[in-house]
């Protein structure tokens, strides 16, 4: 690879990693050729985008990057392959379903917004992180069950009062 070329993956990598704000460092070595398949199926099926990358040119890329990586240099060790997704903890997800029939992708580390997670004992943590969607459908329902709460209530004690009164009115003295 000549430098240019080197030049070019950088530059790819580096606007890569700013648009992205959920990126996973995977290990998926060791994969024969239809395991790998499957891989990149399950991938594109989630909407997870996902490359093969060189250890030093995506270090290079991070450190020309204006986000804050912490400690994930230090997973740069090994096989890498990079998962990118707009959902958080899809590529986790993804990571712990394909682990069921292999040992691998063993997930190095990840950024999550302005988090970083390493290691493989992070998989079930990231896949039970809720997505902005779904925080967002729960604070609504949040909101909206004292209301609808309030409405039932209001409702059900009318229909109550309702019917006392109308015994009251029917009843003999």
């Amino acid at each position: 690879m000549t430098r240019e070329e080197k030049s070019k993956v950088i530059k790819r990598l580096t606007a890569e990693l700013a648009e992205n704000t959920n990126i996973y460092m995977t290990d998926a070595s060791g994969l024969n050729a239809v395991e790998t398949s499957k891989l990149r199926r399950a991938c594109f099926k989630a909407n997870v985008k996902l490359s093969v990358v060189k250890n030093t040119l995506l270090a290079k890329a991070m450190d020309a990057s204006e986000k804050d990586f912490g400690e994930l240099n230090q997973v740069l060790v090994g096989n890498t392959a990079l998962m990118y997704s707009e959902v958080g903890n899809s590529p986790a997800k993804l990571i712990k379903e394909f682990r069921k029939k292999s040992e691998k992708p063993i997930l190095k580390g990840a950024a999550i917004e302005d988090a970083v997670y390493l290691g493989d004992d992070q998989v079930s943590i990231l896949a039970n992180i809720k997505s902005r969607e779904e925080l967002i459908g729960e604070v609504i329902s949040l909101l909206q069950s004292p209301t609808k709460n309030l409405i039932s209530a209001l409702q059900s004690g009318g229909s109550t009062i309702s019917g006392v009164l109308t015994a009251l009115g029917e009843r003999k003295e």
